[in-house]
């Protein structure tokens, strides 16, 4: 790139300084034969008295005074142009250097990173022109990178800490339990229970990894049907539940679609107290609302809800991975919806959750 610029630079040189020498020496060529040819006989006005002999010299064919002034004048322009020829190629192989500086930091830098250094920035200085913008949107991508793979890594120790606990269960059970055969109900139960665990945790994280992945054939969905469906499933003898719909129908996958309400509703109903209660309402708008009595949720730790593996009260039998929220929130990322959430003043939770409008579609009548 260096002399491909320094060649353009060079070009662009050579014809703008040629076509101006050739036109001022055109232009100088037409005076100064006119202007020789009224001061010689045969090209003087009748009018003017005749001139004086010049006497001998170098000059004294003043006919041929313009060829020999031209002659010369276009052997110093050509010797005038290649020296200032060879000096655009000096200025502008430094000029293309100081130009594509910047580059080679960036692509030195860009050589140099690995997952073991991502916290190296470029930090150019200097004026915003546009190197320094591509620097700068290298070093905010950069920062994006360390924290999804700071992220990735804490997910995956999480999940290894997740898997290991039940297989060291079942290992501690096998070693343990059957050495006694009057043990081996109990045994089998608690292999059982720690197998579907395993099991629930394994296809989580695989709805998790679709959810990021985003949609690949988008449908209609109607949203309130599943939102009646998911409740009739989610019934509880200790919860009172309350479904308040209107028609909606979204573009999106139905199944990650469910996932994502089974999920809003088993958090509701498992977070909450004997006699609570829960409510589901969906308006026209996109907006879909799961509000629940329970435990008091401090505001300040309302992002933890969405990270995987974060758990705000203690874990009973009953309880999942971790992952319900931050499943769901990955699914309403895929259908370009947001989630959010805030505590009740009485305790519990109100999570909302607004679809975008593009993913919304006429309700058909």
């Amino acid at each position: 790139m260096r002399g491909r610029l320094t060649a353009l630079y060079t070009g662009i040189f050579l014809v703008t300084s040629t076509i101006l020498v050739i036109v001022v020496n055109s232009v100088f060529s037409d005076r100064l034969h006119a202007q020789v040819a009224q001061i010689t006989p045969g090209g003087r006005p009748v009018a003017r008295p005749v001139l004086p002999p010049i006497p001998p010299g170098p000059f004294a064919d003043v006919e041929n005074l313009p060829d020999e002034v031209l002659r010369d004048q276009w052997t110093a322009t050509v010797i005038t142009i290649v020296v200032l020829t060879l000096l655009s190629i000096i200025a502008g192989w430094w000029m293309a250097g100081r130009m594509l500086r910047p580059l080679r930091r960036i692509t030195a830098t860009a050589q140099r990173l690995s997952l073991s250094n991502l916290d190296e920035r470029i930090a150019l200085t200097g004026r915003n022109d546009e190197l320094k913008e591509l620097a700068d949107t290298f070093d905010a991508m950069l920062e994006r990178l360390e924290r999804s793979v700071d992220s990735q890594r804490r997910f995956i120790a999480n999940a290894a800490h997740e898997l290991r606990t039940p297989l060291a269960t079942q290992r501690a059970a096998i070693q343990i339990g059957l050495e006694d055969a009057e043990d081996l109900p109990e045994v089998r139960a608690k292999l059982l229970t720690h197998n579907q665990r395993t099991e629930q945790l394994i296809d989580s994280l695989l709805v998790l990894a679709e959810a990021d992945h985003g949609l690949d054939a988008p449908q209609p969905v109607d949203l309130a049907a599943l939102v009646r469906q998911t409740a009739a499933e989610s019934t509880s003898e200790a919860i009172a539940m309350t479904v308040s719909t209107e028609p909606l129908v979204i573009r999106g996958d139905p199944v990650l679609l469910h996932r994502l309400l089974v999920n809003l509703v088993s958090n509701a109903v498992r977070y909450n107290h004997p006699g609570g209660s829960v409510h589901i309402g969906l308006t026209a708008l996109g907006l879909l609302t799961v509000r629940n009595t329970g435990p008091h949720v401090p505001a300040d730790r309302i992002p933890e809800l969405f990270q995987p593996f974060r758990r705000l009260h203690t874990r009973t039998r009953h309880d999942g991975a971790g992952l319900g929220l931050s499943i769901a929130a990955s699914i309403a990322r895929a259908h370009h919806a947001r989630i959010t959430a805030r505590p009740n003043d009485d305790g519990g939770l109100s999570l909302t959750v607004e679809f975008g409008i593009p993913t919304t579609v006429p309700v058909s009548r």
